[in-house]
């Protein structure tokens, strides 16, 4: 049993320390303020002969409290930097004359625009769909368009309901659901209908649907529309996509395969079809081979993916990565066809390798940092998002010839960094139960020093299935300017390890990843600089669930931040946009072994803690909804415990998506951890008992 302590321990600071409302402004410091001129890179797209690259770029709206984007455009050296048009997500014509990019059109939301690269850069507006287009590509001769869009559908259910009178205001009808999958996190109420392919010829006309049906392309994860991976053959007459072509899609989970399509006739045939979750797909040079990701079905709550391949007749299906143990992503064939180049996580950075079809995978960057693969030119030349722990994200050119490390060709973030004392990230690897060896990082206040004593903030990822990376955190730094040291990391659950690591919470989550994080804790304790008095604990979705889960376990943390957290896994199982990812978590359902389900909710050990605890959700949550927060609120306020609760307006899951709430979660996290602090008498080493 967790010792019990009284509330009386654990000191409110409100009388012995002044709580700060808000920061110092600073020109040598990242303050939240220089978050009004920070800038985001992504997407860059190489053109075809490798001379130019066109990328979008995100800044911060002001007066509007929103990230508004464009597309700039530059020379493969970095030159010549300039606006290009408003939009997103541009790609060349096969022949480099035109550019296909999103943009706001007519009658009204998201339109397919194309943008001719030359001195006039005449542009037109090439659909005018009263749906949203998305993923667009390029037919390869150039003359149309190929992309997905939802095609309504729905059921209506007809009673007979007396005519209103002339003039009345009645009632709306009910929504009627009846699929399982009726909502997703940053949309709402799914329009009811089916994600399809179409074609729209290049000039501009009428899109025509390629694939119809009450099916889905794309490879659902729990039934949310995240994209769908399609490629077309060089020869224009095949498409090959992922989907799950089957009535009983909505019950599915983690199940798609690969597909072929003839454009001409839409007659679809399975590529890939064994059971599994196959994805991606690729067409090699020749036309004749296919590359994917994916795996075979698995009883185990995550599986780790491979690169695969396979014929276009869906023969001779190959593993082509199954010694590397990690995800592939951002498949890219090789000019030659000879290999595949693709990206992959690995203990915290992300790198991009080849994989030979002859046989064996190398790297081909390397290093602390991580690096995207977004395209590829005909000069084996390519361009993606590089970043570090001292550089935010970047475009850079990765010439695959020589090897060479990636060049950096853009600087948005200069500006803000420029004269910015930083924070210094240190690598560490420590042992936790059954002698596992995790990573974490150390984010160390710019002028730390090692004889006095800093607060801590643990941050714990989501997922959890994901990984912490090496990349730039304006988070972290935030935290560091104002004099804590940050401890992030990789407990078990984490990809980036491989599939036994990540399968360390297999059927057992919350388990050892708790034990992963306290001896993490307990080791930066050990290099002497933190003050034991004034740890913290805070994290959000996946951190959510373990955040509350630790002050459940013990009572070392003097504070904690419980951010979109799951708190009771049987209420999630109704109330979330993932209804299958939650039940994946447990070998039964709860109403057939609700013991197993009630054992691994931290809100069944809320009656254990006396951590003040500050929750923060968005108001329109529909990941980890906000009755879950309100569930965890309620109990600690029955218990006396000191909590608040923050209703985030206008954010989905997380806290941070508009720029005035990403500052607000900064600054009320530190104001709250600024408030509280525990008795020096108490031990803050060990895990405590679980």
């Amino acid at each position: 049993m967790l010792r019990s302590l009284r509330l009386g321990l654990l000191l409110w600071a409100g009388a012995a320390l002044a709580a700060r409302a808000q920061e110092t402004a600073s020109d040598t410091l990242l303050t939240v303020d220089h978050y009004l001129d920070w800038e985001q890179v992504a997407d860059p797209q190489i053109s075809p002969d490798g001379s130019q690259i066109v990328y979008t770029r995100r800044w911060v709206n002001k007066i509007d409290d929103k990230w508004e984007s464009a597309l700039w455009i530059m020379s493969a050296d970095g030159s010549h930097h300039r606006f290009l048009v408003k939009g997103s997500d541009a790609r060349w014509s096969p022949d480099g004359t035109r550019i296909l990019y999103f943009a706001d059109g007519e009658p009204k939301g998201t339109q397919i625009f194309v943008r001719w690269m030359d001195a006039q850069g005449a542009s037109s507006q090439v659909t005018r769909l009263t749906e949203t287009p998305t993923d667009a590509k390029w037919a390869p001769d150039g003359t149309a368009i190929a992309f997905v869009m939802l095609a309504p559908d729905s059921t209506p259910w007809s009673i007979s309901l007396p005519k209103p009178p002339e003039g009345a205001k009645w009632t709306p009808a009910p929504r009627v659901v009846d699929d399982l999958h009726y909502r997703q996190d940053k949309v709402g109420f799914m329009p009811q209908g089916f994600t399809h392919l179409f074609l729209v010829p290049a000039d501009g006309g009428t899109a025509r649907a390629l694939t119809s049906g009450r099916w889905n392309v794309g490879a659902r994860f729990d039934g949310l529309a995240f994209g769908t991976g399609y490629d077309w053959t060089p020869d224009g007459r095949t498409i090959v996509f992922d989907g799950l072509r089957d009535s009983t899609w909505d019950r599915q989970y983690q199940v798609s395969r690969v597909y072929a399509l003839d454009v001409a006739s839409g007659a679809i045939r399975p590529l890939v079809s064994r059971p599994g979750f196959w994805a991606s797909p690729a067409v090699s040079p020749d036309g004749r081979t296919v590359a994917l990701t994916g795996s075979d079905s698995s009883d185990h709550t995550h599986r780790t993916a491979d690169l695969w391949t396979v014929g276009l007749d869906g023969s001779g299906l190959r593993d082509l990565s199954r010694t590397l143990d990690r995800d592939p992503d951002n498949l890219r064939w090789a000019p030659d066809g000879k290999g595949v180049y693709f990206t992959a996580p690995d203990r915290g950075s992300i790198n991009v390798r080849y994989a030979d079809l002859s046989g064996g995978v190398r790297d081909v960057t390397q290093g602390a940092q991580v690096v995207s693969l977004a395209s590829l030119a005909r000069t084996l030349v390519g361009v993606g998002v590089r970043s570090d722990p001292d550089h935010g994200p970047d475009v850079v050119r990765i010439d695959l010839r020589r090897g060479q490390a990636p060049t950096r060709v853009s600087a948005v973030n200069d500006d803000v960094l420029a004269n910015k004392r930083l924070a210094r990230v240190e690598e560490v690897w420590y042992t936790s139960s059954g002698g596992t060896r995790v990573q974490g990082w150390i984010v160390k206040p710019p002028a730390l020093d090692p004889a006095k004593r800093y607060p801590l903030i643990l941050e714990i990822h989501g997922g959890p299935f994901a990984m912490y990376n090496v990349g730039f955190s304006y988070m972290f730094q935030n935290f560091a300017a104002n004099g804590y040291v940050v401890l992030y990391t990789n407990p078990r659950g984490s990809t980036g390890y491989g599939d036994a690591f990540s399968n360390g919470i297999d059927h057992n989550y919350p388990g050892p990843d708790y034990d992963d994080l306290m001896a993490g804790v307990d080791a930066v304790i050990g290099k002497g600089y933190v003050d034991t008095t004034r740890m913290y604990v805070s994290g959000c979705s996946g951190g959510g669930v373990l955040s509350s889960w630790v002050i459940g376990h013990t009572t070392r943390f003097a504070a904690a931040a419980v951010r979109c957290p799951v708190i009771d896994w049987i209420s999630m199982a109704g109330q979330t946009d993932i209804p299958l990812f939650t039940f994946s978590f447990f070998r039964q359902a709860f109403w057939d072994k609700p013991d197993e389900w009630l054992a691994h909710s931290s809100l069944m050990y809320v009656g254990r803690v006396t951590t003040p605890t500050l929750l923060m959700t968005g108001e329109l949550d529909r990941r980890t909804p906000i009755p879950q927060t309100e569930e965890y609120y309620a109990a600690l306020k029955i218990r006396n415990v000191p909590t608040v609760m923050l209703r985030f307006n206008g954010e989905y899951h997380g806290t941070g998506s508009k720029p005035s709430n990403f500052m607000r979660t900064q600054l009320y996290m530190m104001s709250w951890f600024e408030k509280h602090r525990r008795s020096a008498t108490e031990p803050a080493t060990g895990a405590g008992n679980r």
